[in-house]
């Protein structure tokens, strides 16, 4: 009787706090949530750490006439981090499709290095071009960026989505979306180490 004095409490106390119901065995672990938001907060520092304390010049000037300049590079990292949103947002309205993880080949740690390191190309989608891009000026850009990634880390600390089951296909093979969660932040990593790449030229821009 004692025992079950007890349960009924908890289930009351699960229920005011809204927790009842919420977690889930498809649900990802709190290490999994944790090392996501932290690897999205610490992609979003190094960017904004990459662009800092540049003249127009600098943010103009290309490597090569075939190559981005730093601003370019910064309107497509802000581009990305919305279509790769619309992306998980559109397979998780969709069934899960838990048979499809078979068709996955990598770990979560082999889709970051594998994402982060420049020798790996993967041909730009042409609307994701900075060419293509709405923004008007690096600021705007780089507030959409903010935006969106303190969304993206304050999702990635609460969610209680089934995104392991949710596997949709990439130019690297097939993830779910827990894995394009992590591919966002690799992503944007990738290109804050071609922004570097382009401040340590000798032929870059002294001011």
């Amino acid at each position: 009787m004692r025992r079950s004095k007890y349960g009924y409490l908890l289930l009351a106390l699960l229920v005011t706090t809204g927790l009842a119901g919420t977690i889930t065995s498809t649900s990802l672990t709190s290490k999994e949530r944790k090392f996501a938001a932290i690897h999205l907060r610490d992609s979003k520092i190094q960017v904004m750490e990459s662009l800092k304390d540049l003249s127009e010049t600098q943010l103009e000037f290309k490597p090569a006439p075939d190559k981005w300049s730093i601003k370019e590079c910064a309107f497509h990292i802000a581009m990305s981090e919305a279509n790769f949103w619309h992306m998980i947002d559109a397979a998780l309205k969709q069934p899960a499709n838990p048979p499809k993880r078979s068709e996955i080949k990598f770990t979560d740690e082999q889709v970051i290095r594998m994402v982060e390191d420049c020798c790996e190309k993967f041909k730009t989608k042409e609307f994701l071009e900075p060419k293509n891009t709405s923004f008007k000026t690096l600021e705007e850009a780089l507030e959409q960026f903010k935006s969106l990634r303190a969304e993206h880390i304050k999702y990635m600390k609460r969610t209680t989505e089934d995104l392991r089951n949710h596997v949709v296909q990439l130019p690297i093979g097939w993830v779910d979306c827990y894995q394009v969660c992590l591919f966002m932040a690799a992503h944007s990593n990738n290109h804050k180490l071609q922004i570097q790449e382009i401040r340590a030229g000798s032929n870059f821009p002294s001011r």
